[in-house]
C-alpha cells in the first residue's frame, strides 16, 4: 500500500491524510508552494495594472495581497496550524465550522489541524480559499483573477485541436439526422471520450505550467482506448436513448472542471447531445471564485464562448454562434454555487447545500467531470479497488451520475478483482499520471 498516514473514522473507512512520499504530500510540500509562488509573481507583473486602474490604492491592494499570500506560502512550508477565514463572505462561517469539525477529529499535534496532519483534500481546498481570501482582504483588486492568464493561454495553445474538434462537429451536423442508431450510438461515445481526455488538461497538477492540448484527439481515441479501465459508456448510452423514448424533455446535467480545452471538450458533447436529441437542455455547473488554477468560473464560459464565436475559421466561429443562441434559449444554462468551492464530501450535499442537492434531483443524468469531483463524490477515503462505486458515494443519489476522469489521485474504486494490483505491479504512479481514465456509472439497471 501506498505510504499514507491514514485517520480511521467511526466506520472504519481511512480517510487519506499526508505522509512522506505520498502523491498527497507531494501535493501540499511541492505543487502548492509552486502555484503559490506564480500567483505572487502574477500579482507583481500586474502592479503596473493596478496603478493605471486605481491609482496609489490598487498599488497598496497588490502589495496586501503579495504579504498576504506569502504569509500563507510560509505557514503552509513551516507545517503551520491551519487558521479560521477572517474575511467576511458567503461561506466563511461554514469553512470555519468545518475547521472546527476537523478539529474535533485531531487526536494529537496540540489538537490544532496543520497542513501536514490533515486530509488532502481539506488543505487543498483550504489553500485556495485563502488565496481567494487574500485578494478578498485587498480591495480594490479583490475581483482580480489571478489564473485568468493560465486559463487563457491553455485555451490559445490548444487551438488546432479545438479546430479540429470544432470541424468535426459541424461536418457530423450536416448528415445527424440521417444517422441510424448504431451510427448515433458511435458518434455519442466519440463525444464522450473527447471529454475524458481533454480532462488531461490540468493546471492544477502540472502546478501552473502549461496543460495545452496540442494533439489532434479525434485521431487518438482508438489508440486511447486500452486505457480507459471502468467502461459504463454502454449504461450512458441505454439511459439516455431510453429517456427521449419515455419523455419530451430530457436534462442532462455536467459539473464541470478546466476551462480552456476542457471545456471546449464539454461543450462540443453538450452541442451533439442536444442536436442529436439525446438531451433538450444541458445545465453546468462551475465554481463560483478561482478554483484549483484552471477550474471554470463563470467568466472564464462567458469568455470561452465569445472567443470561439469571434475564431477567424468558419466551423469554430460556427460553434461559437450556436452557443450563445443556445445559452440565449436556455438550452445551455450555467449555474455556480458556494458548495462545489468548500471541503465537503459529496454525500454531505443534501444537508450543506439542499437547494443544489435539490436542482441535481432535476437531471435525467448528471456527469462529473475530473479529479476533484472524484475525490469528493468518494469521500478520498483509501478504499480498497474493488469497493462497489455505489458503496463509495455514500448517501449521494440525486439523480443517475457518471465520473468522466482521467486518474491523477490515489483513489480508484469499482475494479475488477486484481486489476489494480496488476496495473500497480508495472505501473507504478498508474493512479496519479492522468494515462489512464474511467467512465463510472451509478443508477438504477
Amino acid at each position: 500500500m501506498t505510504n499514507l498516514m491514514l485517520i480511521l473514522l467511526s466506520d472504519n473507512i481511512v480517510y487519506v491524510v499526508l505522509f512522506s512520499r505520498s502523491f498527497a504530500y507531494l501535493t501540499i510540500k511541492d505543487r502548492t508552494p509552486q502555484i503559490l509562488t506564480k500567483v505572487i509573481d502574477t500579482l507583481h507583473r500586474h502592479k503596473n495594472e493596478f496603478f493605471e486602474k486605481h491609482g496609489e490604492e490598487g498599488t497598496e491592494a497588490g502589495k496586501k495581497a503579495i504579504s498576504l499570500l506569502s504569509k500563507l506560502r510560509n505557514e503552509l512550508q513551516t507545517d503551520k496550524p491551519i487558521v479560521p477565514l477572517v474575511e467576511k463572505f458567503v461561506d466563511t462561517d461554514i469553512w470555519n465550522q468545518y475547521l472546527e469539525y476537523q478539529q474535533s477529529l485531531m487526536k494529537e499535534s496540540d489538537g490544532k489541524p496543520r497542513w501536514f496532519h490533515s486530509p488532502w483534500l481539506f488543505v487543498e481546498c483550504y489553500m485556495y480559499r485563502r488565496i481567494h481570501e487574500a485578494l478578498t482582504q485587498s480591495p480594490p483588486i479583490d475581483d482580480f483573477d489571478v489564473f485568468k492568464e493560465l486559463k487563457e493561454q491553455n485555451f490559445f495553445e490548444s487551438q488546432e485541436s479545438i479546430i479540429s474538434l470544432c470541424t468535426y462537429l459541424q461536418e457530423l451536423m450536416r448528415t445527424i439526422e440521417e444517422l441510424d442508431e448504431d451510427q448515433l450510438k458511435n458518434e455519442f461515445f466519440k463525444f464522450l471520450q473527447i471529454s475524458l481526455w481533454g480532462n488531461k488538461c490540468d493546471l492544477s497538477l502540472s502546478g501552473g505550467e502549461t496543460s495545452s492540448q496540442k494533439n489532434d484527439l479525434i485521431s487518438s481515441l482508438e489508440d486511447l482506448k486500452p486505457f480507459i479501465l471502468v467502461n459504463d459508456m454502454e449504461r450512458l448510452w441505454s439511459l439516455l436513448s431510453k429517456k427521449t423514448r419515455e419523455k419530451a424533455s430530457v436534462r442532462v446535467d455536467i459539473v464541470l472542471d478546466n476551462s480552456g480545452f476542457e471545456l471546449t471538450t464539454d461543450l462540443v458533447l453538450a452541442d451533439f447531445l442536444l442536436s442529436s436529441k439525446l438531451a433538450t437542455e444541458i445545465h453546468f455547473y462551475g465554481k463560483r471564485i478561482p478554483w484549483f488554477v484552471s477550474d471554470t468560473t463563470i467568466h472564464d464560459f462567458n469568455w470561452l464562448i465569445e472567443q470561439v464565436k469571434h475564431s477567424n475559421h468558419k466551423w469554430v466561429a460556427k460553434c461559437g454562434v450556436d452557443w450563445e443562441n443556445c445559452v440565449k434559449m436556455s438550452r445551455l444554462v450555467y449555474h455556480d454555487h458556494i458548495f462545489w468551492t468548500l471541503p465537503h464530501e459529496y454525500c454531505a450535499m443534501s444537508q450543506v447545500a439542499p437547494d443544489l442537492y435539490a436542482e441535481l434531483q432535476k437531471a435525467d443524468l448528471i456527469l462529473f467531470k475530473g479529479d476533484l469531483n472524484y475525490r469528493k463524490l468518494t469521500g478520498d477515503r483509501k478504499w480498497a479497488f474493488t469497493i462497489p462505486f455505489h458503496q463509495a458515494l455514500s448517501d449521494f443519489h440525486p439523480a443517475p451520475l457518471c465520473s468522466i476522469r482521467t486518474l491523477k489521485a490515489e483513489i480508484q474504486v469499482g475494479l475488477q478483482p486484481g486489476q489494480g494490483e496488476e496495473l500497480a505491479a508495472s505501473e507504478p504512479s498508474w493512479l496519479t499520471s492522468g494515462k489512464y481514465g474511467i467512465f463510472q456509472f451509478d443508477g438504477p439497471l
